[in-house]
């Protein structure tokens, strides 16, 4: 028992430890780093719908230059 008390100690200590160091050498202020994301989300979202705008554009137009084959 003495061994897992000295690793949930050592865990402890590493994530504080981690968490002061990121804090301490963000680039960024919690509220710029959010906007910073928010507005690579969006711009990543535009991009995926224009690529799907534009892929679905192709698709029809292959669609409607393929030769019709009757059913049954």
């Amino acid at each position: 028992m003495n061994k897992l008390a000295g690793l949930a100690l050592g865990l402890l200590v590493g994530i504080l430890a981690g968490a002061a160091l990121s804090i301490l050498l963000a680039p960024q202020s919690g509220p710029e780093l959010r906007d910073n994301l928010r507005s690579s989300y969006r711009d990543a979202l535009d991009e995926a719908r224009l690529a799907g705008k534009a892929r679905r554009a192709e698709l029809e137009a292959e669609l409607k230059g393929m030769p019709r084959t009757p059913r049954g």
